[in-house]
């Protein structure tokens, strides 16, 4: 990268006026993507952001307002939409290629995490904003539905100093419209990394599934063979060629609100206990 391009905090928004630079991948600590994609979007700039998208709906409201105003696009970083094993999830549970769902199971933990990830205001959270998004993500791509329920319980505190502020581990189930239910859990004291789907003539999985290398699968009737790819590249060039063709955009602004959305009932529910519909 030319030095002429190459920004810092202090010069950051002078790069309206560098017509060399097309797009921003906004990959800061969570806290700091609505500030930095607003003032990207202002710059006149296409922008990819990191997951989770905002530390709230209405910071992802204003994301996505910021991005229509100026004129230019908004995607999110979801990179396991373009990487091979998922898109066969997707087409075996929306196709009912082994008849109805019946329910999902899918886990994302990790026994190695620090840094501001520990850090609730740059974090917003802990596990389920870094980690269980991704399974809700993928019970929202593999039944192609929208979950109406959640019932969430936080675990049990193995070391209560370093997650004074932040959940260690947390499980949840998302209800859906005709009855399929996922189950999900995050953690960070453990590692797990597993997405299963059963229906009602078999099952399909994928076990390691959220890794940028090395995702595996099988189904009732065998496996899952497909090349491996660079997640990250597919999804910039789907959304370079969004800009150049003017859209579709594949994974959207919209598509982040929503699990937000989630993420804020989730939350909710494991702070009352209750079980609580989502709405809006």
């Amino acid at each position: 990268i030319a030095d002429r391009n190459i920004y810092n905090y202090e010069n950051f928004d002078d790069i309206c006026s560098n017509k060399e630079i097309d797009i921003l991948y906004i990959v800061l600590p969570n806290a700091l993507h609505a500030e930095y994609v607003i003032r990207g979007a202002k710059a006149g700039k296409h922008i990819i952001c990191e997951k989770p998208m905002g530390l709230s709906v209405k910071e992802c409201d204003d994301m996505i307002s910021a991005c229509k105003e100026a004129g230019v696009m908004l995607s999110i970083g979801y990179r396991l939409h373009f990487e091979p094993h998922h898109r066969d999830m997707m087409k075996m549970g929306q196709s009912k290629i082994f008849g109805e769902l019946t329910s999902i199971h899918a886990s994302h933990g990790s026994d190695d995490t620090e840094g501001w990830r520990l850090n609730k205001n740059l974090a917003g959270g802990g596990p389920l904003m870094d980690l269980g998004i991704y399974c809700i993500q993928a019970a929202r791509y593999t039944s192609g539905m929208e979950p109406i329920a959640v019932k969430a319980k936080e675990g049990a505190k193995t070391n209560p100093e370093l997650f004074k502020n932040i959940e260690e581990s947390l499980s949840w189930e998302m209800e859906f419209p005709n009855g399929l239910t996922a189950l999900c859990e995050t953690s960070y004291s453990s590692d797990m990394n597993s997405l299963h789907a059963d229906a009602a003539h078999g099952w399909f999985e994928l076990s390691p599934a959220y890794q940028y290398v090395g995702i595996k699968g099988k189904t009732a009737t065998g496996f899952i063979d497909l090349p491996e790819i660079n997640q990250q590249a597919l999804q910039m060039d789907d959304f370079a060629h969004a800009i150049l063709t003017n859209g579709p955009v594949k994974v959207t602004g919209e598509m982040g609100r929503t699990d937000i959305k989630i993420i804020e009932v989730i939350y909710e529910s494991m702070k009352t206990g209750n079980k609580i519909h989502i709405t809006g």
